[in-house]
């Protein structure tokens, strides 16, 4: 019975250094989960936008419909028409 108490002893300092080690390993995974999440999902400025106009030169835009260019009917937007 006392080398089961002396074990005891011996291995409760090593068993909370470990507990609280992995403690700390587990709270810096989710931090840096968290952190890479935030940043996946706020918005990023971007310098660009799409626009459907060709600039022809001196202020001329001429509308691009693709859907017109393959043939299909289209409303005055550019938009496939739906009869």
């Amino acid at each position: 019975m006392q080398d089961i108490s002396d074990l005891i002893k011996e291995a409760k300092p090593l068993y909370f250094k470990r507990k609280r080690r992995n403690k700390i390993i587990k709270t810096g995974a989710s931090v840096l989960a968290v952190a890479l999440l935030l940043f996946a999902f706020i918005p990023q400025q971007n310098n660009y936008s799409y626009s459907p106009y060709w600039d022809l030169g001196e202020g001329e835009y001429q509308q691009i419909s693709y859907i017109e260019d393959m043939g299909l009917p289209v409303d005055d937007f550019g938009l496939l028409k739906v009869s």
